[in-house]
Order: C-alpha cells, then structure tokens, then sequence
C-alpha cells in the first residue's frame, strides 16, 4: 500500500483522534492539526502523528497545514466563523491539490434552518462544492457522546432521567468512534464518493424512553425520560455557562428533532466500511466511567 498524508482538523476532538488513529494503524501519515498543545495533543505524537498548532481562522495557518497533504478532514466546534474557515479551507485545499476534503456538517443543515449554526453549516457545505475542491459531507444525528455532556449526563446520573425537550421524535445515535471509521476510509479510497452528501445514523432507531430503557438496562437502575419545556431547557443550558450561540443551535434544533429532522438508520457505515456502528447499550457498555455516580 502507498502511503499517503491526510490533514485532520479537530484532531483532539470526538471524531478527530479516532480517524487520527485509524489512518495511522493503516500505515498513512498524519499531520493533527490542533488548537493548543496539551496531554491530548501529545498522545496523537506519542501514537506517531505530526503535530501542528494553529487556527482554523487564520487563513496562513490553515495554508501551511494543508501543504504536501493528499487529503483533509474538516471538523469546526459549533461557534459563530464556520463560514470563514471554510472558504480559507477551501481556498488551502484547491492550492494544495487535495484528492478530497471530507467536512463534518450536521443532519440539520438546510438553508432554512432557524439555527444559526446549522444554517452556516449548509452554506459552508455550498463553499466547498462551489470552490471546484472535490469535498464529501458527512450529516451525522445527534452523537451517542451527546448523553455524556453535562447538561445530559448530570440529570441522567444524579436523578435518573433524561430532561430533554425532544418529545416523541426518534433518532439512532451514532458513535464518533464509527463515524471516524467512515471519515478514515473515504479519505483513504475517495474516488466513489466525492461529491456525495451521507446522512450519518447508529443502528437502532429509538425515541427518549427507550434510549432512557437501553441505558438503565446497562447501568442497571431505573433511568425514565421526563419531556422538558424549550424554555426550561434554556434555563437548563445557561447553569452551564454555554455561549448563546451554542444555546441558541441547540433549542433551534429540539423543534427539529420532534419534527423528524434527526430519525433515520444507517445505510451508509455499514455498507462502506463493512462493520456496523454501535448501538447505545453497547456505546453505554464501552463508556461506563462517564456514566458513574
């Protein structure tokens, strides 16, 4: 096999160190592109990739990152400048002559979106395909990693409910550790999906009470769904201190998921990578710690 060298932003992130690793352990180069140097960033050296420093936002950084690379992951946080780093993204990419970009959008982009963030991520989608840079989107649902966010995990822990306002609308959580199977191949063998748009989903289609039911049955205490309201949600979100355009994305996006935005099964990982993503027992069982009282 011919070695080649992928470019992975968000590298310490969810999705970034398992796609890091996977394209190590198949023998690629990788040059981990990360926001400062921590223990995070010195575990992916340690494992063999080329670390660099610097901002999605600073157009002569993402140039330097992007040189000599065959393809690139693009993963931004849910902040206000997605649009911004994707044109300087793409603008790298076409300079360097990347065989591929694979950006990390979100099931609910559209261009009507009420979310500011999911909104930015469809025209960040419509950046790169306009900029001739051949691009792959990924639209996961919402992650399995989402129940170990405080303002998910706490309740789940301390009082044994999920207090979400998702009402009876459905979804298939999904593993970052699958998803980055799936980054890891397409950056590897391109050529059948460039220029595609693949929804991400887990296995298994569930609605609260039953994600509440598959994580009891793992910890083995009662865990129950008790719907909450947008605005208690709000005030739920601010005790942790999150900016409002985090919370703004993601009370916009609690309407779309009772609306059916985020339900869907997997068509895409399995078929592609030949392995099917986890379900939320399995997810549970894997992650045990951050679920301990």
């Amino acid at each position: 096999m011919k070695q080649r060298k992928f470019l992975i932003t968000g590298a310490t992130g969810k999705t970034g160190v398992y796609t890091t690793r996977h394209l190590l352990d198949a023998g690629h180069a990788v040059r981990a592109f990360v926001h400062r140097e921590d223990e995070r960033s010195e575990a992916l050296r340690n494992d063999g990739a080329e670390v660099v420093v610097g901002d999605l936002l600073e157009h002569d950084d993402v140039i330097r990152a992007m040189d000599g690379v065959n393809g690139a992951y693009l993963c931004f946080p849910v902040l206000p400048g997605y649009i911004q780093a994707t044109a300087y993204f793409a603008d790298a990419a076409r300079r360097a002559g990347v065989e591929v970009v694979v950006e990390m959008s979100q099931i609910s982009a559209r261009d009507d979106s009420k979310s500011h963030a999911a909104r930015d991520h469809w025209i960040a989608e419509r950046v790169l395909d306009g900029s001739g840079v051949p691009a792959v989107h990924i639209r996961p649902t919402f992650f399995s990693e989402w129940l170990t966010f405080p303002w998910v995990r706490d309740s789940i822990v301390d009082e044994g409910k999920i207090t979400l306002p998702y009402g009876a609308g459905r979804h298939a959580p999904i593993a970052a550790v699958d998803q980055a199977r799936l980054i890891a191949t397409v950056l590897a063998q391109p050529n059948d999906h460039i220029g595609k748009t693949y929804p991400l989903f887990g296995p298994v289609e569930m609605n609260q009470h039953e994600i509440a039911d598959e994580i009891g049955k793992v910890l083995d205490r009662k865990i129950v769904y008790q719907p909450s309201t947008i605005e208690a949600y709000r005030t739920q979100l601010e005790k942790y201190d999150l900016p409002e355009f985090l919370i703004q994305h993601f009370l916009a996006i609690s309407i779309d998921y009772q609306n059916g935005i985020f339900s869907g099964v997997d068509g895409v990982i399995g078929a592609i990578t030949g392995r099917a993503p986890q379900t939320v027992g399995e997810f549970v069982k894997t992650n045990l710690q951050a679920f301990a009282r």
